[in-house]
């Protein structure tokens, strides 16, 4: 068994909505059926008694991939993973299988595949393998990657309302929402928090000042410098006092009910190693926190030191060892409870009772390990949330305002919430910035409170979900018109509109990448950029095969048509009937209240109406088609051509477009442009659009080279028309040969193509390209390019030369080496009258090189080529 490639799908793919890791996996004959492998299955599951089917009821015998498939899933199940999702299918070629297994963590994804590899090795092998070690790292390992449970029940409820997210770091960064829409979470922090709320928060002398300010009850205190000012300050103050950093977090170096020097000076150094120290008046009381978000309090708790209670047998470290065993409680932050610490804070804790380490206290003695009773040093919660005074509330949420905090965890002493601080000399100790949620979400005792809800709905009003109208546009060809074509109607509409395509990618129209963006990170980077108030994202096969979609689902999606010659023979993709199911990616995560935009003329397209979550807008040229008909007759959106006019229709309501005030048709003489217009009214009537913009939008579109590079671009010369074009298989060929055949051209005049072809394409498609052409071109200049995609030296040439033998209309075929050069050739030989389509590839690039060489000619310079210019020529 090979495993030949690894992805992560990290977004809705051709398998499922779900993130999953995707591997190509090559058996050799007798590993296509484990059946043929002796004892094989009874070695697997004497190693993993838990992989539970190895496949599909029903189904053929296992390979050894489908094995695979299942061990790596029950090994992320067995690890605590919430994983269900796995598949494995065989290719057209014999022996190969995609592999596919959801992941909820792509590091452990990607480790449970390579453990489950070794595993089945191991079971081949007839060896060792330890599962238990293997499922014990990928716990810790997903402990580690996932988010903690303070930003994991923050983004939980934001998932419940339906808002999309994205994990910006490692860490606790979170984006909600898209574009201009989106607002930011670092743990429970804010992004309209300022940093100075945050530095003051952590400042806890002046955060007492402030408080103390706003009438807010606060024990007395002060910052010391050494062990004895803080000795001389817990005289002034009068013992007992609390020693702790002056910035401080998660009760870390915190000491409390200080009555002695000597306990005292334990407790200084142990603040001191995270800075300055504060000494502070000791509040006798319970210890609450009460969780502030905007103005209200969503959350209390009383929480308590961390104890054992004594046994009579046991010693306190002993049953200190036991409470840890409390599955409850972890190391870090991603369990309810933190393991209690036994350190020098402890043993001087337990001095003052009397005790040590080693001491075995009476049956039922509370011994107690810690003052401070943060979670963080292992002490425990119990649900007050309903007993809150107003009054007390009021202090809460003033000291939260004071400091500048939208979620504030507000540390209180007193007896009880039940009655106003100032009646039972309570306070305030501290104000605290990105407070943990641990002890609402699970509290030890009591009922967990819904405190990420009540975030989400500080971060956003009922009703919002922080999304943008996002339109996916794909098909074979059309897709970068269409594309630039919607974003310019959403311009129209006021809004700064991001978009990618294959050219790159533009915020506000302002080219900020470039290439071919029409993948998946392209698509993530405009979703975060806080200027896009839309998105139109051109999507590409290439990219949804390698990571999936970029969203995670769609306002509208454009399906233009499905072609042959676009990729086919790659990633197993060797029919439009395969290439379909990719692409219909886009028209499944189209939202249930969104439009997927199809040609109702393309029967392979149309078909995907059916897996369509939302509704459908069908256009195509001929409103009697059958398709088009029936939606008309059920009263649904449909856009075709009448009388010179584009219409759009649902019911008895229409809207006309003259094709004559849509420029980029020519009057309608250009049916691919009318089918691209046609496609990006259907995107522009799905988001809402009014239709003065739309048809103000269409008007105003033009298809030259700086609005629409190599995409139809027309160009004059001396009296002779170029045609600049991207077009780069059989049914663009097709497209672009009825196009030419309808613009005018006097008698006589000749035609003329430079073309060169893509080496990923197959043999046939790079043949019938040139075959097309022959029919329609006088004169045919094909051109070399400098990258030939896995092909030999000329290879590609000689492909196209083969399309043109019997071409019913060339008579001149000219080879170079190198597309410039090529269009030098052919605009030296062009006449008045003429036509010449080029047919582009490096885009930019030719296309200033055009420009450059029209502007020359129209200067009266002549044109001059190298005196030995083609490889070869044939009349």
């Amino acid at each position: 068994m090979d495993v030949s490639r690894i992805r992560a799908l990290r977004g809705p793919n051709l398998w499922s909505r779900h993130t999953a890791i995707e591997a190509i996996v090559a058996c050799e004959r007798k590993e296509r059926s484990i059946a043929e492998l002796s004892g094989f299955e009874g070695r697997l599951r004497a190693l993993f008694p838990t992989v539970g089917a190895l496949a599909p009821l029903g189904g053929p015998g296992p390979s050894l991939a489908h094995v695979l498939e299942a061990v790596t899933l029950a090994l992320q199940a067995q690890a605590g993973c919430p994983v269900t999702f796995s598949r494995t299918t065989a290719t057209v070629e014999a022996g190969i299988y995609q592999v596919v297994v959801q992941y909820t963590e792509e590091a452990v994804g990607r480790r449970a595949f390579q453990h489950a590899r070794e595993l089945v090795q191991a079971a081949l092998d007839g060896r060792a393998f330890d599962v238990a070690a293997a499922i014990a790292e990928l716990r810790e390992l997903d402990e580690d990657e996932r988010l903690g449970p303070s930003t994991g029940c923050i983004v939980e409820a934001a998932v419940a309302r339906g808002i999309p997210y994205r994990r910006l770091t490692a860490g606790s960064l979170v984006q909600f929402g898209w574009g201009s829409r989106q607002r930011r979470i670092q743990a429970a922090e804010l992004d309209a928090t300022s940093a100075v709320a945050e530095s003051i928060a952590q400042d806890k002398d002046l955060t007492k000042k402030l408080l103390l300010a706003a009438g807010v009850p606060v024990p007395r205190g002060r910052p010391v410098t050494s062990l004895d000012d803080a000795w001389a300050a817990a005289c002034e103050i009068g013992l007992p006092v609390v020693v702790k950093p002056q910035d401080g977090n998660q009760g870390k170096g915190v000491t409390v009910n200080i009555v002695t020097r000597e306990h005292l000076e334990t407790a200084f150094n142990a603040a001191a190693q995270y800075g300055e120290v504060l000494v502070e008046q000791y509040l006798p009381g319970h210890d609450y926190r009460l969780l502030v978000v905007g103005d209200r309090v969503v959350a209390a708790a009383r929480r308590d030191p961390p104890q054992v209670i004594g046994d009579g047998v046991h010693t306190v470290r002993q049953l200190v060892d036991i409470v840890n065993r409390d599955p409850r409680r972890g190391d870090g932050h991603a369990t309810s409870l933190t393991k209690i610490r036994f350190d020098a804070i402890a043993e001087a804790r337990l001095k003052t009772q009397g005790l040590h380490p080693e001491s075995v206290p009476a049956k039922g003695q509370r011994v107690i390990l810690r003052n401070n009773a943060n979670l963080s040093t292992g002490g425990t919660a119990t649900d007050c949330t309903d007993d809150v005074h107003p009054e007390v509330a009021a202090r809460a949420v003033a000291a939260a305002q004071m400091v500048g905090l939208h979620i504030c965890g507000v540390d209180v002493v007193c007896d009880t919430m039940l009655k106003p601080l100032e009646d039972q000399h309570g306070g305030i100790v501290e104000v605290n910035a990105a407070p943990g949620l641990r002890m609402h979400l699970a509290p030890s005792f009591g009922k967990g409170r819904a405190v990420g809800e009540a975030i989400v709905q500080e971060l956003f009003a009922p009703g919002e979900d922080g999304r943008i109208p996002v339109v996916a546009v794909t098909g074979t060809n059309g897709k970068t018109t269409t594309t630039r074509l919607i974003a310019h109607l959403f311009t129209a509409n006021g809004l700064r509109v991001g978009m990618t395509n294959t050219d790159g990618v533009y915020v506000a129209g302002r080219q900020i990448d470039s290439g071919d963006c029409s993948g998946p990170k392209s698509a993530r980077n405009v979703l975060a950029h806080p200027d896009v108030d839309a998105a139109v994202l051109e999507t590409a096969r290439g990219g949804i095969l390698r990571e999936g979609l970029g969203f995670d689902r769609c306002q509208v999606a454009v399906v233009t048509n499905i072609g042959e010659g676009d990729h086919l023979g790659l990633n197993f993709v060797t029919t439009v009937e395969d290439l379909a199911v990719i692409k219909r990616v886009i028209v499944q995560n189209v939202a249930p209240t969104g439009y997927a935009v199809l040609n109702a003329a393309d029967p392979i397209v149309a078909a995907m109406a059916t897996t369509c979550p939302g509704q459908v807008i069908f256009f195509a040229p001929d409103r009697h088609h059958p398709l088009m008909a029936t939606q008309r007759a059920q009263g649904r959106r449909v856009i075709y051509v009448e009388d010179g006019h584009i219409v759009a229709a649902e019911g008895a309501w229409r809207e006309t477009l003259p094709l004559r005030d849509i420029p980029i048709t020519r009057n309608g003489s250009i049916g691919f442009q009318v089918e691209n217009v046609m496609a990006a009214i259907g995107a522009a009537w799905g988001c809402g659009l009014d239709w003065d913009t739309i048809r103000s939008g269409l008007a105003s579109f033009t298809n030259d080279s700086d609005n629409a590079p190599g995409r139809f671009n027309v160009m004059e010369m001396k009296g002779a028309t170029i045609i600049a074009d991207y077009g780069h298989n059989p049914d663009a060929m097709r497209a672009l040969v009825t196009a030419v055949d309808a613009l005018p051209q006097p008698a006589g005049a000749r035609r003329s193509v430079v073309i060169s072809g893509a080496g990923d394409r197959r043999d046939e498609d790079i043949r019938e390209q040139t075959a097309i052409l022959g029919a329609a071109f006088d004169e045919v200049v094909l051109y070399q390019d400098a990258c030939q995609r896995g092909r030999a030296d000329g290879e590609v040439v000689a492909l196209l030369r083969e399309g043109l033998a019997g071409a019913a209309r060339t008579r001149h075929v000219t080879e170079v080496r190198g597309e410039l050069l090529a269009i030098d050739t052919a605009l030296s030989r062009l006449r008045p009258g003429d036509l010449c389509l080029v047919l582009v590839d490096q885009v930019e690039e030719a296309l200033a090189h055009l420009r450059q060489r029209i502007a020359q000619v129209e200067a009266g310079q002549p044109l001059e080529l190298p005196a030995t210019l083609p490889l070869a020529s044939a009349a």
